[in-house]
């Protein structure tokens, strides 16, 4: 059968029953999967839905049901790469699960923004809601929080009677500093991220970790902020030490940066004091940021399972809303090391 033209009325669920010849009912339950319709009566029903182009009403559905097949998500910060890759990650498993996605999001997650969002979503019908909390802030906020439907949160971690799914950023940060202690290096410095993010103060702890797991000297962490100036005014500082350690310390031949994009300013930093990389500094970072590989010399660092984020998120949250899983879990996605050109044997 011919589609609709353009202008013409958008086919409905009688049209479409009038067309396969069977029932209203019938087609109600080809489109809710019903098992009491046999496999022929099926396949008729699909091809004329899409001969006809027939799209179900999700409003008549959501009243019909009482299901709007909406979820929520509450982030804040998306403009940098975890929390916008996290947010995509959510956005794909939802979609593959029946479920479209109304996102609230702003520049800070603190309680009074974290009540509104959940007031916007209630609005507007959503079943369940992800919050990402990878600030301490929005982790506060949620503390004695009445919750109007169920909520998982995304990204830090934390141990709040609240199911949680992340990244298990300690692991990833030990992992970088073992391989490059691995190569020969006495020690390993680091330019942290922000300290008042869950996920910076997790990677900070892994390098510690390892560092003294292997009787290596701890070097003072510098502190930046997750952007590239940050990370190039480090490696100004950074650039001093090549050579020479302070105060009678390791001098500098492996960087560990908080992240990718700290990572490119060190190296930048680097370049214009004329070190050489790898040749006399190391370099790591964490994220696998999309342009790492291109960077010059390609970057060794952290890769987060943004997608594996997604799914474990969004499968806890529908079986929380459904009741078949009411247990305040905690899961932890495994990172993987990328080792590239940036990282060598130490001289």
């Amino acid at each position: 059968m011919p589609r609709l033209t353009e202008g013409a009325r958008m086919p409905t669920m009688v049209d479409v029953a009038r067309a396969a010849g069977v029932s209203h009912q019938t087609v109600s339950r080809v489109l809710s999967n019903h098992p009491n319709v046999r496999e022929a009566t099926r396949q008729v029903v699909l091809k004329t839905i899409g001969d006809l182009g027939y799209r179900p009403n999700s409003s008549a559905r959501a009243l019909a049901t009482q299901r709007t097949r909406t979820l929520g998500v509450v982030a804040a910060d998306t403009t940098l790469f975890g929390p916008a890759s996290t947010l995509a990650g959510l956005t794909g498993a939802a979609r593959a699960e029946g479920y479209m996605v109304s996102t609230v999001s702003g520049q800070e997650l603190n309680r009074v923004s974290l009540a509104d969002a959940l007031e916007h979503l209630g609005a507007w019908g959503v079943e369940g809601a992800v919050v990402l909390t990878p600030q301490r802030e929005a982790v506060a906020a949620l503390v004695g929080m009445r919750l109007p439907f169920p909520v998982v949160t995304v990204e830090g971690g934390h141990d709040l009677a609240i199911p949680n799914v992340s990244v298990d950023q300690r692991l990833g940060a030990k992992l970088v500093t073992r391989h490059l202690l691995g190569a020969g290096h006495r020690t390993v410095w680091h330019v942290t991220g922000p300290q008042d993010w869950l996920e910076s103060q997790a990677r900070t702890a892994g390098w510690r970790a390892a560092l003294e797991e292997a009787g290596a000297e701890v070097p003072p962490p510098l502190a930046g902020d997750w952007s590239p100036l940050s990370g190039y005014r480090a490696g100004q500082e950074l650039a001093g030490l090549v050579g020479r350690g302070a105060a009678g310390g390791p001098g500098v031949t492996a960087v560990f940066a908080g992240n990718d994009q700290m990572a490119l300013g060190i190296m930048r930093a680097f370049r214009e004091a004329g070190i050489r990389m790898p040749g006399a500094v190391a370099i790591a970072g964490f994220d696998d940021i999309p342009e790492s590989e291109f960077f010059a010399p390609p970057l060794t660092t952290v890769r987060q399972d943004f997608t594996a984020v997604g799914r474990a998120s969004i499968r806890l949250l529908i079986d929380r809303i459904e009741g078949t899983d009411t247990a305040d879990r905690h899961l932890r996605i495994e990172p993987h090391l990328i080792v590239r050109g940036s990282t060598s044997q130490a001289s």
